[in-house]
């Protein structure tokens, strides 16, 4: 009887549940698109103020970032590994071969086929590009097309370096996926990886590098 008794109770719920919807239920309700789009003018005058807000915001999220020209980038990727004493590092297997062209001293491990995880992490870091990036959060989003690789890839090494050329950075986060497929595994980087301990102490590099570093190439 129990069990009827339960059931009796599920069915009236639910039928309350869809007296309440009315004859709506199932449609989509419409989406508020009131939020800005883009930077204020007053912010981002010029495409100069929004790499400079860009470099800003990375700063602010305890990343280090350079502008390079591309003339520079592969001995500014070499400087950029030297100074962290890297040893062997990952790359996806579409890595522009130029980037490490200045290399020496360093092994690159190609990510093909897929590196298991205890190579990954006895990899002294990854360097990737990334699909876009967002000048108002100092964010870098990748998504698995070229140059960037699986997301294991630069979620198990203990320091990432990014690649982000001028013409990937928009102001907003909105701008942002205008540019992006939704379909794609989409990974959103602000920073080094970080969460708080149930003393609400700091703690990076729990999900992913302790040490992100930005290379923005002037084209």
């Amino acid at each position: 009887m129990s069990g009827e008794s339960g059931a009796g109770s599920r069915e009236e719920i639910l039928r309350r549940v869809r007296e309440a919807l009315g004859g709506a239920r199932g449609a989509r309700p419409p989406v508020p698109r009131g939020y800005a789009r883009r930077l204020p003018d007053a912010e981002a005058e010029t495409r100069a103020d929004v790499l400079a807000l860009f470099t800003e915001r990375v700063a602010d999220r305890r990343a280090a970032v350079r502008h390079v020209s591309a003339d520079e980038l592969a001995t500014a990727v070499a400087a950029a590994l030297w100074g962290r004493e890297a040893a062997q590092i990952a790359v996806p297997a579409d890595l522009p071969y130029g980037w490490l062209a200045d290399l020496d001293g360093v092994r690159a491990l190609a990510d093909a086929p897929a590196l298991d995880t205890e190579t990954l992490a006895a990899c002294d870091g990854v360097v990737t590009g990334c699909a876009a990036a967002v000048a108002l959060t100092g964010t870098v989003v990748l998504d698995g097309g070229r140059a960037q690789g699986r997301r294991a890839l630069t979620a198990v090494p203990g320091y990432h370096l990014c690649v982000v050329h001028a013409d990937q950075i928009v102001g907003t986060v909105p701008e942002a996926l205008g540019r992006l497929d939704p379909s794609r595994p989409l990974t959103w980087i602000s920073g080094p990886s970080t969460t708080h301990d149930i003393g609400m102490a700091r703690v990076e590099g729990v999900h992913g590098p302790r040490h992100l570093e930005v290379l923005v190439v002037e084209d």
